[in-house]
């Protein structure tokens, strides 16, 4: 498993070495020490999800203000494009973004640390991910910024149509109206 570095020096994609033959693939899906070693910190995770979405579906940017959340995130099916914003407001990169196209096909993942808005957008007809999590979800503690403020700029990609989102995700609120991150 390759760590390859984003714009974002906290936000990291991991890129499995796949062995194909006749038969079908085998690959390395995690491993602590490389995922330690390219994080510079240790993580314990402690809970595993799964969403699965129709084509259009956009969900996020979500993110816990108590009990921050890091994720460990991979398509299994399908293709998205998926963003983390960076709301840590003492940091360099603060209000900043990066966007990876995850899919069952390149197999990437990407590792979104605490401190960071997480969203992504369904482009394949459905999409299934699995994420990894550092806390427990705290649905008193949830928030969501909005995916289209334009301090963040996000550039999504053009799926033709207006993105598919929740009553909460429609009500997502600004970087600058948002409980963010010290």
């Amino acid at each position: 498993m390759n760590a390859v570095p984003t714009n974002i020096p906290d936000v990291i994609a991991f890129e499995p070495k796949v062995f194909g033959d006749a038969r079908g693939v085998f690959f390395e899906s995690f491993n602590q020490k490389v995922f330690e070693d390219a994080v510079g910190k240790h993580y314990d995770f402690v809970q595993d999800n799964h969403s699965q979405s129709s084509k259009g579906v956009l969900r996020g940017l979500h993110y816990q203000i108590e009990q921050a959340q890091g994720k460990l995130v991979r398509v299994v099916a399908g293709e998205v494009f998926d963003v983390a914003v960076d709301i840590r407001r003492s940091s360099p990169t603060f209000g900043q973004w990066v966007g990876q196209y995850l899919s069952d096909e390149n197999k990437k993942q990407i590792w979104v640390p605490p401190g960071f808005a997480h969203g992504f957008l369904v482009l394949s007809d459905t999409a299934e991910l699995l994420y990894k999590t550092t806390d427990f979800y705290a649905p008193a503690h949830e928030r969501c910024l909005s995916w289209n403020d334009s301090t963040t700029n996000i550039q999504w990609p053009d799926i033709g149509t207006a993105p598919l989102l929740s009553a909460k995700d429609q009500q997502g609120l600004s970087i600058h109206q948002a409980e963010l991150f010290a």
